[in-house]
This record gives structure tokens, sequence and C-alpha cells, in this order.
């Protein structure tokens, strides 16, 4: 079996780090969060369109790429690493996926997903596991959960309340609205699938940005202790230093495999592919929180202040680590399968399907 990415997903990825590289450095983050009360530039946003990311999940006879998970996977962790704060996760692969498994005479779908292509469209989506509702206020549309079945809504419909986040890069919304048969686009006996597909497909996504920021934290935390002195040697001389850094590297290494085995039973529609999420979102949180740690060792109390960039990268690893589904959660899903009578364990049940 071939467990690696092509070369065409990884030359994507590698165009889009070096692209966020440049586009999205801390200093412009900083900026668009104390300047602009949306917390968003708009310009970041087109650059972000142009770059075909909002079209990834969008069929090609709606203007996309049509591409799927896996393609996702590296892309999302460099808008960890780089700690994008565009609700680009939303629109361009939750909203799409929701829109693309409607049936096909949904007028919905075929006015929304060329937008969303385009870059010019933001939605929103809303699901019982979170309750608030990122970037509500922006939003064109909002795809919201109610008893399994799928309403949409635009933002006149709704009364939103702006609820503070420990990230500041967040912009999070109680949501109050009114169902009615007009904003159902659809029923529960269809929507129960749809919105467990789209959980198992943001906490994916959190769990490659969790990777990303944990990688950046990492690289902090290294190059902050090659600069930093004591008693004439940088501060990174110190074995004790090298073995948290150490550990961490190895935390990272170790949740990679587990965050790349989740994408791949996604795209291949894995019975067991919850399971897989679950565990890479607990694998990927527990590396997340242990590089802001370590990395907050090795910077010292700095590492907490506003003026080090360490600390947007801690912030938000730990927004996203309870967002769509906490530990509790993850843990749960992982412990009904593995204690099943039933439950199919050992190296013969690995993959459930073979991938050429």
């Amino acid at each position: 079996m071939d467990f690696t990415f092509d070369d065409q997903q990884l030359a994507f990825r590698d165009a889009i780090h070096k692209f966020l590289m440049v586009e999205a450095a801390p200093e412009m983050l900083r900026e668009i969060w104390e300047t602009t009360a949306s917390g968003r530039s708009a310009e970041l946003r087109a650059k972000l369109a142009d770059q075909g990311l909002t079209a990834l999940s969008v069929p090609e006879e709606f203007g996309g790429i049509g591409v799927g998970d896996l393609d996702w996977v590296l892309v999302q962790q460099e808008l960890g690493y780089f700690a994008i704060p565009d609700s680009l996760t939303d629109s361009a692969y939750l909203a799409a996926h929701l829109l693309n498994q409607l049936p096909a005479d949904v007028t919905l779908k075929r006015e929304w997903l060329p937008r969303l292509a385009a870059g010019k469209a933001r939605i929103a989506v809303g699901h019982p596991v979170n309750p608030l509702v990122a970037d509500a206020a922006l939003a064109d549309l909002l795809l919201l959960w109610r008893d399994d079945e799928v309403h949409a809504v635009t933002r006149d419909q709704v009364k939103l309340t702006f609820n503070p986040s420990i990230d500041l890069s967040r912009r999070l919304y109680a949501v109050e609205w009114s169902a009615s048969p007009a904003t159902r686009i659809c029923p529960a006996k269809l929507g129960r699938t749809l919105w467990a597909d789209v959980l198992d497909r943001a906490a994916l996504a959190a769990s490659a940005q969790l990777l990303g920021l944990a990688q950046r934290m990492l690289d902090l935390g290294v190059d902050h202790a090659a600069q930093r002195k004591q008693f004439g040697k940088p501060v990174g001389s110190f074995q004790a230093v090298k073995h948290h850094l150490a550990d961490v590297a190895v935390k990272i290494e170790f949740a990679e495999p587990i965050v790349h085995r989740a994408a791949c039973a996604l795209a291949d529609n894995d019975p067991q592919r919850a399971v897989h999420v679950s565990h890479a979102k607990l694998a990927a949180g527990d590396a997340a929180r242990l590089a802001g740690r370590k990395s907050i060792q090795a910077h010292g109390a700095m590492g907490y202040t506003w003026e080090a960039d360490l600390q947007m990268y801690l912030k938000r690893a730990w927004a996203l680590d309870s967002a769509w589904g906490d530990n509790i959660f993850h843990k749960s899903r992982i412990d009904a399968a593995v204690l099943d009578q039933a439950a199919a364990i050992g190296p013969g049940c690995t993959f459930s399907s073979r991938r050429a």
C-alpha cells in the first residue's frame, strides 16, 4: 500500500506555505485584529480565493476544483501553522460539503456553490456540538442544525450576541433564530447523516490545524532557545531544554500519521471514520498542548505576553482543542468503539479498504 501523498498534493501544500509566509505574517494578523471590528481582512480573503482555496471542495461543474479530504488535510496544517483567522474552513470545506450533498435540484446549491468557489460568499455553520457559531456576523448565509434538519437562513433572519474568546482571532456568536418549512433545506432523515459527516470533517480540520500550530510553537521555541543566552551560552545548548523540545517533536511525529489516517478514512467513507477522527483530534490536541507548554518554558514568562508571537498560537490551540468536540466527547466515541463486543481490533483490521 502507498501511504504517501502524491507530488501534486505536496506541491500545492508547499505553494500555500510560501504564500502564507508572505501574506500572513504575525504582525499583519495583529494589525487586522486591532484595527478592524470584524477581525477579518477582505484583501486576505481575496488572495486566498486567488490561490484556489475557496474552490477546493466545490465540484468543477460549479466552477470549483473538486478535490477531497486528503488534499484538505495538508492545507489545514498550513492554515494552523500560520494561525489564519479567516473563516475559510467553515465556508470552503464544511459548507461546501453540506451543499454538495443536497439533492441536485436544490436551488440553494446552484446559487451558493459558484459564489463559494469565487470567494464571493461566506457561509457559517452551526452544529449542536458547538454552542457558538464562528463568524456569524460576517456570513452571507448560515447553515444551522435543528433536530437533525438542515436550515439555511440569511444574516437578517437571525439575532446575534457576540461572545469573547481567549483567542482574539475568533469571532463567536450566540445565534437566535426561528426554524420554519421555508428555512428547511434538508429533512432529518438525510440531515442526520450530513451533520455527522460535517462533525467528522470539522474535527479533522481542527486536528490538522492543531498539528500545524504544534509545529509552529515548536519552531518558535527552538528559535528562541537558540538566540536566548544564559551564562554566555544559548539556552538551547542545555540538555534539559533539548529534552523538552525533543519531547514535542516526538509527539508531533506520532500525531501526524494519525491525522492523515483519519483523512484517509473520510476520503474512503470508512465505516470506522468517526473513531479515526476522534483519535486524530485527541492526538493532535495532546501534541499542541505539549508544544505550547514546552515552548513557554523555553521562552520563560515573556512567552505569555502580548508582544511575543507564541501567545497567539498558544491561545488558538487552546480554543481549537475544545472546538468540534472536547476531549471527553472524543474519548467517549473511542471508548464506545473499542469496548464494543463486536469491535474488529488487530493488525488485520487497520485498514478496511485498500488504496492503490
